[in-house]
């Protein structure tokens, strides 16, 4: 029989403690896999966030570090100038990096520090209870705006792509969908090239994965995958934002 899949030897196999639909899981698996056919699974460190994959240490099979809520991309760039030759890459959910931590990812971006930021956006705050985040859609109801988003109390969603590919340092920018076995493989080939630019150290680079929440969506797996489709892709298009390596 011919084996057409096998667990990466990056990830580790445990029993998960995400919820049923969450994105973070084939994110995860993306990295992983990644890791391997790069072969720099002895040299990479992930950054750990505080949000729902505060416990990634559990799944990765290397060095994973735990920062303070929001300061993962200035961990990030102190392991990178202290050890220029490992793989540093800064894994965040959208409260982590757009809200607490929107001055580190804003000022490592500008300064250019040759890390990877994996950012995950399922538009709420997951972890703490599904509260509205700076990616929360207008009209969105959350555990803070349960009559839905209001621009003119809340303002806008704020696109992180779109604004950190303003600065020079950011040399790649890129956004999929964890909607199907196509936008994957996409977000998969997004990823690798970002990683790449990094060993090339060549700069900054950021993917986003707009994930699902079902939980706090109050929808099913399915209907947040469609709900991504519908909702979120409209609002943060998918795609190549920046990209000054062709």
């Amino acid at each position: 029989m011919e084996i057409i899949y096998e667990r990466p030897e990056s990830l580790k196999d445990v029993r998960t403690h995400y919820c049923a639909g969450c994105g973070h899981g084939v994110v995860h698996r993306i990295l992983a896999e990644i890791v391997d056919e790069l072969g720099i699974r002895e040299k990479t460190v992930v950054i750990a966030p505080v949000g729902c994959a505060v416990l990634a240490y559990d799944y990765f099979n290397f060095d994973v570090c735990e920062a303070p809520h929001g300061r993962t991309p200035a961990v990030a760039t102190g392991m990178k100038r202290v050890r220029p030759s490992n793989v540093i890459i800064s894994y965040q959910g959208d409260g982590d990096l757009a809200a607490i931590g929107m001055a580190e990812i804003i000022h490592a971006a500008n300064r250019g520090e040759r890390i990877t930021v994996v950012f995950v956006n399922n538009g709420l705050y997951g972890m703490t209870g599904g509260q509205m985040a700076p990616t929360t859609l207008i009209g969105q109801r959350t555990a803070t705006t349960p009559m839905g988003r209001d621009f003119r109390e809340c303002g806008q969603p704020i696109k992180v792509c779109e604004l950190l590919s303003q600065f020079e340092g950011v040399v790649y920018a890129a956004r999929c969908a964890i909607t199907g076995p196509g936008n994957i493989i996409k977000g998969k080939k997004m990823l690798k090239k970002a990683l790449s630019i990094q060993l090339a150290d060549l700069g900054f680079s950021i993917v986003e994965f707009l994930s699902a929440c079902p939980t706090h969506w109050k929808l099913t797996p399915r209907e947040a995958v469609q709900y991504i489709e519908e909702k979120m892709v409209p609002c943060f298009p998918t795609g190549v934002i920046k990209d000054t390596i062709k």
